[in-house]
Protein backbone atom coordinates (compact mmCIF):
# COMPACT_ATOMS: atom_id res chain seq x y z
CA UNK A 1 0.00 0.00 0.00
CA UNK A 2 3.00 2.30 -0.03
CA UNK A 3 3.30 5.03 -2.79
CA UNK A 4 6.11 4.84 -4.93
CA UNK A 5 7.54 8.04 -4.47
CA UNK A 6 7.03 10.14 -8.57
CA UNK A 7 9.06 13.21 -7.60
CA UNK A 8 9.71 15.29 -10.54
CA UNK A 9 13.40 15.74 -9.66
CA UNK A 10 16.38 14.24 -11.63
CA UNK A 11 15.44 13.22 -14.85
CA UNK A 12 12.54 14.68 -15.76
CA UNK A 13 14.08 17.75 -17.64
CA UNK A 14 16.61 14.87 -19.07
CA UNK A 15 13.31 13.66 -20.70
CA UNK A 16 12.31 16.71 -21.60
CA UNK A 17 14.77 18.05 -22.97
CA UNK A 18 15.79 15.03 -25.07
CA UNK A 19 12.69 16.08 -26.82
CA UNK A 20 13.87 19.67 -27.56
CA UNK A 21 17.29 19.50 -27.75
CA UNK A 22 18.65 17.74 -31.09
CA UNK A 23 21.33 15.52 -30.22
CA UNK A 24 24.69 15.70 -31.52
CA UNK A 25 25.91 11.97 -32.87
CA UNK A 26 28.07 12.62 -36.02
CA UNK A 27 30.88 9.83 -35.51
CA UNK A 28 34.35 11.30 -34.77
CA UNK A 29 33.34 14.49 -32.83
CA UNK A 30 33.62 14.93 -29.39
CA UNK A 31 29.87 16.59 -28.35
CA UNK A 32 30.99 19.63 -25.73
CA UNK A 33 28.43 19.88 -23.45
CA UNK A 34 27.88 21.20 -19.57
CA UNK A 35 28.99 23.05 -16.67
CA UNK A 36 28.03 22.28 -12.81
CA UNK A 37 26.97 26.23 -12.21
CA UNK A 38 25.33 28.10 -14.75
CA UNK A 39 27.65 30.71 -16.40
CA UNK A 40 27.82 34.31 -15.55
CA UNK A 41 25.57 35.97 -18.93
CA UNK A 42 27.77 33.41 -20.96
CA UNK A 43 26.46 35.11 -24.79
CA UNK A 44 29.84 34.23 -26.31
CA UNK A 45 29.82 32.99 -29.71
CA UNK A 46 30.35 29.44 -31.12
CA UNK A 47 33.59 28.82 -30.56
CA UNK A 48 33.60 25.72 -33.24
CA UNK A 49 34.96 27.41 -35.90
CA UNK A 50 33.56 26.64 -39.64
CA UNK A 51 32.18 23.56 -38.43
CA UNK A 52 28.75 22.83 -36.62
CA UNK A 53 27.85 25.24 -33.86
CA UNK A 54 26.88 23.79 -30.49
CA UNK A 55 26.13 24.93 -27.01
CA UNK A 56 24.85 23.20 -23.83
CA UNK A 57 22.94 23.35 -21.00
CA UNK A 58 24.29 21.77 -17.77
CA UNK A 59 20.76 20.39 -16.50
CA UNK A 60 21.62 20.36 -12.80
CA UNK A 61 21.85 23.90 -12.80
CA UNK A 62 19.04 24.67 -14.38
CA UNK A 63 16.62 22.69 -12.26
CA UNK A 64 18.33 24.09 -9.18
CA UNK A 65 17.83 27.61 -10.92
CA UNK A 66 14.66 27.66 -13.04
CA UNK A 67 11.68 29.03 -10.60
CA UNK A 68 9.25 27.26 -11.74
CA UNK A 69 10.43 23.82 -11.93
CA UNK A 70 11.34 24.26 -8.15
CA UNK A 71 7.64 25.41 -7.75
CA UNK A 72 6.03 22.74 -9.37
CA UNK A 73 8.52 20.20 -7.63
CA UNK A 74 7.91 21.78 -4.20
CA UNK A 75 4.26 21.42 -5.18
CA UNK A 76 3.96 17.31 -6.47
CA UNK A 77 6.57 16.61 -3.05
CA UNK A 78 3.18 18.11 -1.13
CA UNK A 79 1.36 16.23 -2.73
CA UNK A 80 2.96 13.11 -2.24
CA UNK A 81 3.76 13.75 1.31
CA UNK A 82 -0.33 14.19 1.84
CA UNK A 83 -1.54 11.23 -0.11
CA UNK A 84 1.42 9.01 2.03
CA UNK A 85 0.15 10.60 5.29
CA UNK A 86 -3.49 9.66 4.61
CA UNK A 87 -3.01 5.95 3.28
CA UNK A 88 -0.34 5.52 6.29
CA UNK A 89 -3.14 6.80 8.23
CA UNK A 90 -5.42 4.47 6.99
CA UNK A 91 -3.93 1.51 7.12
CA UNK A 92 -3.05 1.85 10.95
CA UNK A 93 -6.48 2.43 11.28
CA UNK A 94 -7.08 -0.93 9.58
CA UNK A 95 -4.28 -3.02 11.65
CA UNK A 96 -6.22 -1.51 15.01
CA UNK A 97 -9.35 -2.73 14.25
CA UNK A 98 -7.59 -6.29 13.07
CA UNK A 99 -5.62 -5.85 16.45
CA UNK A 100 -8.66 -5.44 18.07
CA UNK A 101 -10.60 -8.72 16.55
CA UNK A 102 -7.92 -10.56 17.70
CA UNK A 103 -8.02 -9.40 21.17
CA UNK A 104 -11.20 -10.14 21.15
CA UNK A 105 -11.51 -13.24 19.26
CA UNK A 106 -12.55 -15.41 22.15
CA UNK A 107 -15.39 -13.90 22.98
CA UNK A 108 -17.09 -14.02 19.44
CA UNK A 109 -19.16 -16.82 18.14
CA UNK A 110 -17.84 -18.57 14.57
CA UNK A 111 -20.07 -16.88 12.63
CA UNK A 112 -19.10 -13.17 14.22
CA UNK A 113 -15.73 -13.91 13.67
CA UNK A 114 -16.01 -14.72 10.04
CA UNK A 115 -17.92 -11.89 9.51
CA UNK A 116 -15.16 -9.65 10.97
CA UNK A 117 -12.41 -11.23 9.19
CA UNK A 118 -14.40 -10.70 5.96
CA UNK A 119 -15.11 -7.01 6.99
CA UNK A 120 -11.49 -6.85 7.65
CA UNK A 121 -10.61 -8.00 4.04
CA UNK A 122 -12.84 -6.23 2.15
CA UNK A 123 -11.58 -3.01 3.52
CA UNK A 124 -8.06 -3.90 2.94
CA UNK A 125 -9.15 -4.28 -0.52
CA UNK A 126 -10.37 -0.85 -0.54
CA UNK A 127 -7.77 0.89 0.97
CA UNK A 128 -5.23 -0.52 -1.93
CA UNK A 129 -7.91 0.32 -4.71
CA UNK A 130 -7.89 3.88 -3.02
CA UNK A 131 -4.01 4.18 -3.25
CA UNK A 132 -4.12 2.78 -7.00
CA UNK A 133 -6.45 5.72 -8.01
CA UNK A 134 -4.61 8.30 -5.83
CA UNK A 135 -1.47 7.27 -7.43
CA UNK A 136 -3.06 7.22 -10.79
CA UNK A 137 -3.94 10.95 -9.99
CA UNK A 138 -0.57 11.74 -8.76
CA UNK A 139 0.63 10.20 -12.39
CA UNK A 140 -1.45 12.35 -14.17
CA UNK A 141 -0.58 15.62 -12.69
CA UNK A 142 2.88 14.96 -13.03
CA UNK A 143 2.39 14.18 -16.98
CA UNK A 144 0.52 17.45 -17.34
CA UNK A 145 3.55 19.24 -15.33
CA UNK A 146 6.04 17.45 -18.26
CA UNK A 147 3.72 18.24 -20.80
CA UNK A 148 3.65 22.19 -19.30
CA UNK A 149 7.70 21.75 -18.83
CA UNK A 150 8.12 20.51 -22.79
CA UNK A 151 6.13 23.52 -24.17
CA UNK A 152 7.67 26.05 -22.26
CA UNK A 153 10.89 24.62 -23.42
CA UNK A 154 10.13 24.34 -26.42
CA UNK A 155 8.84 28.26 -26.52
CA UNK A 156 12.20 29.33 -25.25
CA UNK A 157 14.37 27.33 -27.49
CA UNK A 158 13.13 28.48 -30.20
CA UNK A 159 13.22 32.30 -29.67
CA UNK A 160 16.55 32.17 -28.10
CA UNK A 161 17.89 30.19 -31.04
CA UNK A 162 15.83 32.07 -33.63
CA UNK A 163 18.89 33.27 -35.44
CA UNK A 164 19.51 29.98 -36.24
CA UNK A 165 23.18 30.78 -34.10
CA UNK A 166 23.64 27.31 -33.37
CA UNK A 167 23.27 23.89 -34.74
CA UNK A 168 23.10 21.83 -31.71
CA UNK A 169 22.08 22.84 -28.03
CA UNK A 170 23.16 19.25 -26.15
CA UNK A 171 22.39 18.28 -22.41
CA UNK A 172 24.47 17.85 -19.68
CA UNK A 173 24.50 16.12 -16.14
CA UNK A 174 27.15 15.44 -14.01
CA UNK A 175 27.87 11.31 -13.94
CA UNK A 176 25.11 10.36 -16.35
CA UNK A 177 26.66 11.06 -19.46
CA UNK A 178 29.55 9.94 -21.95
CA UNK A 179 30.82 13.62 -22.52
CA UNK A 180 34.52 13.07 -21.66
CA UNK A 181 34.99 16.84 -21.99
CA UNK A 182 33.26 19.97 -22.21
CA UNK A 183 34.35 23.82 -22.84
CA UNK A 184 32.81 26.36 -20.77
CA UNK A 185 32.83 28.51 -23.63
CA UNK A 186 30.00 26.75 -25.21
CA UNK A 187 27.70 26.94 -22.06
CA UNK A 188 24.74 28.78 -22.30
CA UNK A 189 22.97 27.60 -19.19
CA UNK A 190 22.63 31.04 -17.67
CA UNK A 191 21.32 32.07 -20.72
CA UNK A 192 18.71 29.61 -20.42
CA UNK A 193 17.78 29.84 -17.03
CA UNK A 194 17.47 33.68 -17.27
CA UNK A 195 15.16 33.87 -19.74
CA UNK A 196 13.15 30.61 -18.65
CA UNK A 197 12.44 32.30 -15.21
CA UNK A 198 11.65 35.95 -17.38
CA UNK A 199 9.02 33.63 -19.18
CA UNK A 200 7.49 32.42 -16.20
CA UNK A 201 7.41 35.57 -14.16
CA UNK A 202 5.63 37.36 -17.25
CA UNK A 203 3.32 33.98 -16.96
CA UNK A 204 2.50 34.56 -13.17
Amino acid sequence: MHICKQFVKRGLLAALIAGSFVACQQSGKTANTAANSPAAGNTSAPANGGGNKIAYVDLDSLEAHFDYFKEKKDELEKKQQVIENELKGNARALQNEYADLQRKAATLTQEQGEAAQRSIMQKNQQLEAKAQQLRSQYAEQEAKFNEELQKRLDGFLKTYNAEGKYDYILSYRAGATNILFKNPALDVTADVIKGMNAIGADKK
